[in-house]
């Protein structure tokens, strides 16, 4: 049975949801129907590119993932087990990490001007990771937080204030569930028809999150255990779109319970690195990492496992002409700091969004997505405009173009380049275009502007 505090937040919530304030807009009610119906602000689709952190005691150890504790303590695989035993003494918990995660070296003015600097528009930071440490300082999180112990401040805040200055987004990753928190697991074991954990853990952390830093994201996580009537995901979903102070302005994703995902919330993930084969009919955001094998830091990262500069462009353009946002994860150290090739991916892709973002920022899905007839483009549109995005320049500086319908109007540029381009029809559709003899720049890729095609 629901604990006395759920029930009085569903019942207030219940209340509220009935009352339409004097001249204003009907309410959301706590169920599907309702909140689906919740325009997503615009803010959100217009920025196409955000930034991800994940940062938390997993990068103490720094080895396998950000599931570290799970997969030594959970699996018992061997690899984090042999690791525990190759370097620590045998009483050694995962409790005594903590301590060692001081972020000495942590700087958000620093962090924030990389991110500023990559051309992103919002920063998704890990508040609370499924190890159930928060990087603030949680009432319902006793010695298990950022101020109580390890660094001894508010990561959470810290960034956020760093952000703020630079008018980038600021959104919070919030897992749901802990491992091997007692009343997790006790909630567990009763099949779900217990609260405890809601009521005592997450949606306390929840509010608190919301009403103190007023993000304008909720990236919730770790949902899939329990349905959402277990979380109480309608009912926050209710008051954070009805009553909290970022109730115009906040976004949300899917994960808000088993079944949840790719069908109810704000916008979609459906899974980690999702990438749809054709164009979607909701508004859906793609997340992945530089590292390809890990969220969390890895002290033993090569650079054969991360994502090159040309790979996380074409990545990014493909996930925009499908009319996804591209959230681009990075890890930093336990001591605070951005390792430097990740810093140097941010910053290849600011200097291209440099260039080319006119064809990102606030464009909408053309009405051919990709094309794959001689090169692989990419398209989008803003407006009359359209953009193609190109990721080979070819060897006879002849690019051609099978989907635009030209006309008599039709004029073509290449961002980046002074001067028009010329062209030439191709049949009843289609166009080839004579690029600049010039050597082209460090391969990545170049964007075509068309105006004065169908």
């Amino acid at each position: 049975m629901a604990v006395p505090q759920v029930q009085l937040w569903i019942g207030l919530l219940l209340a509220e949801a009935a009352v339409l304030p004097g001249g204003g807009q009907a309410r959301f009610t706590p169920d599907w129907d309702s909140l689906d119906a919740r325009p997503l602000p615009a803010w959100y689709d217009e920025s196409k590119f955000g930034i991800f952190v994940h940062w938390g005691v997993f990068a103490v150890p720094g080895f396998g993932s950000e599931w570290f504790w799970w997969h030594w303590q959970g699996t018992h695989d061997r690899d984090y087990v042999d690791f525990m035993k190759r370097n620590y003494p045998p009483n050694f918990s995962y409790s005594h990490f903590a301590p060692q995660f001081r972020a000495q070296f942590f700087d958000p003015e620093q962090w924030a001007d990389v991110f500023q600097a990559s051309g992103a528009k919002y920063v998704v930071l890990t508040s609370k990771h499924h190890e159930g440490f928060t990087n603030w300082g949680s009432a319902q999180s006793w010695n298990w937080n950022s101020v109580d112990t390890g660094p001894h401040r508010d990561l959470v805040g810290d960034l956020g204030a760093a952000l703020s200055k630079r008018s980038l987004h600021y959104g919070l990753y919030h897992s749901l569930y802990e491992w091997f928190h007692p009343l997790y697991l006790a909630d567990k074991k009763a099949g779900f028809k217990t609260q405890e954990f809601v009521s005592r853990k997450t949606l306390p952390e929840l509010y608190d999150l919301v009403s103190r830093y007023k993000p304008d994201l909720i990236w919730s996580d770790g949902d899939w255990e329990a349905p959402d009537s277990y979380w109480n995901s309608t009912q926050f979903l209710a008051w954070l779109y009805n009553d909290s102070p970022v109730k115009d302005s906040v976004v949300t994703n899917d994960r808000w319970g088993a079944g949840c995902s790719c069908k109810h919330g704000g916008y979609y993930n459906c899974e980690d690195k999702y990438t749809p084969g054709q164009l979607p009919k909701h508004k859906w955001e793609k997340c992945t990492s530089v590292d390809q094998l890990s969220w969390g830091n890895r002290k033993n990262m090569r650079l054969d496992q991360l994502l090159d500069l040309p790979t996380i462009i074409k990545d990014l353009m493909w996930t925009v002409s499908l009319g996804g946002n591209y959230l681009l994860n990075v890890g930093p150290t336990a001591d605070g700091t951005l390792p430097v090739a990740f810093e140097e991916r941010l910053r290849g892709v600011g200097d291209w969004l440099r260039v080319n973002g006119e064809a990102v920022y606030g464009s909408q899905p053309w009405r051919v997505q990709i094309e794959n007839a001689t090169l692989t483009i990419c398209y989008s549109a803003k407006g009359s405009q359209v953009f193609a995005v190109f990721f080979q320049w070819p060897s006879d500086f002849t690019l051609r173009l099978t989907v635009p319908k030209t006309s008599p109007s039709t004029n073509v540029t290449l961002l980046g380049y002074p001067k028009p381009l010329k062209w030439t029809p191709l049949h009843q559709t289609g166009l080839s275009v004579l690029l600049p003899s010039l050597p082209p720049p460090a391969p990545s890729a170049w964007t075509l502007k068309l105006q004065g095609v169908q």
